[in-house]
């Protein structure tokens, strides 16, 4: 009798397909997210863009995040609709701004013009970029609440760990598979359309995960006699403002990530001006970071699920962190040898951060607002992934360039670098003060996660 009330969220293969699934979308979105990271030295020489261009268009993926509340609106339609509304308006919006980006970077239109005092082709793929990033961080909030949904009193933070993971895998595949593919077809663009076209593969996967969810739902409307999803109330979203351990957490992601993702956007460029590796081959060292995390991020969420300890291991993730970055920021320590330790170290602390941070999220915010806490805390990153990589840019074109060599622009950077050893050391600062506050509300971060 007691298997008759099972529900398909306790077959382990139910929900691990579920999962698998709804991390292919999320794979197709991350290649996409970084497709461009390692066509900078290419985008310069062969479209004529430059460093302020390249940083005026990564800057745009927290535009409508940031300035037009677009991702803040996303969780509250989470908390309202549910995720099968939410996570198929995003994939459709991912594929309009891929395709959009796609035309900006390849039309022979818009050569030569400029719209808004910016070349058009920056202007209309930063827009297409833009409108991608709505639908990518919404998507990342959606697929963060399906595996709460599925995996909570199981193996959640595990869970978590395998998603972050297999998205990883699109990070590492756009970093080293990029300038390959970009030569091979002697196209800039080529590997954007590519991109394009994971992306529709990845709509269609969450189409099929809809299925699953309509049957869970069915479930729990029978067995419970409600809809699990409640509707939005604006009193949520003043409990979670006026909750200490949500802005601790949400501002060591905005410093934690910042310090990761803008670096990989220039990593390969820095791989180029400071270590003197090939640009042919500059992206392979950048994609040993994101393959690092496929085996870890899942290894160290199940030790937070089994063994507990989630705020000590962002502690320890935010000081490796720091540690990277000071040694990249060393001018003498050039051989590209020290380049891959220290990748790969990065990569440990890429893996131990989010591991122990997403999970905790759902122990300090009630299951019904975890939709618009995760909107609140993907925003709070978003003004952090459009603003640092703008300053960089900023001040790679004016206090770091070098002479040109060979016709190609040359940079120093040492400042770079010191500028994310900054926000490195501020997010040791906040991991602990997170600690302390668990220590004082009991919110169970260092408890396992397994019931």
């Amino acid at each position: 009798m007691a298997e008759l009330n099972q529900s398909i969220r306790d077959s382990a293969v139910a929900r691990w397909t579920a999962l698998g699934i709804v991390s292919f979308t999320m794979m197709a979105a991350y290649f996409f997210t970084d497709v461009m990271s390692p066509l900078k030295t290419m985008l310069e020489s062969e479209l004529l863009w430059d460093s302020s261009d390249y940083g005026f268009f990564t800057s745009a993926y927290g535009w409508f995040n940031v300035f037009l509340f677009m991702l803040l609106f996303g969780g509250l339609i989470l908390d309202k609709f549910g995720v099968r509304i939410t996570g198929l308006g995003a994939s459709v919006l991912m594929v309009i701004g891929a395709v959009i980006k796609y035309w900006g970077i390849s039309s022979p239109v818009l050569v030569g013009h400029m719209l808004l005092g910016i070349k058009a082709p920056v202007m209309w793929a930063s827009i297409g970029y833009a409108i991608f990033a709505v639908g990518c961080e919404v998507s990342g909030i959606t697929v963060s609440k399906i595996i709460v949904k599925w995996f909570k009193g199981k193996e959640m933070a595990m869970a978590m760990g395998l998603q972050v993971a297999l998205a990883r895998i699109g990070t590492a595949l756009a970093l080293v598979i990029t300038v390959p593919f970009a030569n091979y077809f002697k196209s800039v663009p080529a590997p954007v359309l590519f991109g394009a076209a994971l992306l529709c593969i990845g709509m269609l996967s969450f189409f099929i995960y809809t299925f699953m969810d309509k049957k869970l739902d069915a479930e729990k409307q029978k067995e419970n006699g409600v809809e699990e999803e409640e509707g939005f109330r604006l009193s949520d979203v003043k409990v979670i403002l006026r909750n200490k351990g949500f802005w601790l957490i949400a501002l060591l992601c905005v410093l934690f990530y910042s310090c990761v993702f803008p670096f990989l956007k220039y990593a390969t460029d820095l791989m180029v001006n400071k270590f003197d590796v090939d640009i042919k081959l500059a992206g392979l060292i950048p994609g040993l970071l994101p393959f690092g995390t496929i085996l870890l991020t899942p290894f160290f969420g199940g030790i937070y699920d089994k063994k507990g300890k989630g705020a000590t291991i962002m502690i320890i993730g935010a000081f490796l962190l720091l540690f990277v970055h000071i040694l990249f920021s060393i001018p003498f320590l050039n051989n590209w040898v020290l380049a891959v330790v220290l990748m790969i170290v990065l990569g440990i602390a890429f893996s131990l951060v989010p591991s122990a941070m997403w999970p905790s999220v759902a122990k300090i915010i009630p299951e019904k607002q975890l939709g618009t806490a995760y909107a609140l805390i993907f925003w709070i990153q978003n003004i952090g992934l459009m603003g640092v990589p703008f300053l960089v840019g900023k001040v790679l074109e004016k206090f770091c360039k070098l002479p040109s060599v060979n016709g190609k622009s040359a940079y120093d950077y040492t400042l770079v670098m010191e500028i994310f050893s900054v926000l490195a050391l501020l997010s040791i600062f906040v991991a602990f003060a997170l600690k302390r506050e668990d220590k004082k509300k009991g919110y169970g971060l260092e408890k396992k996660n397994i019931q």
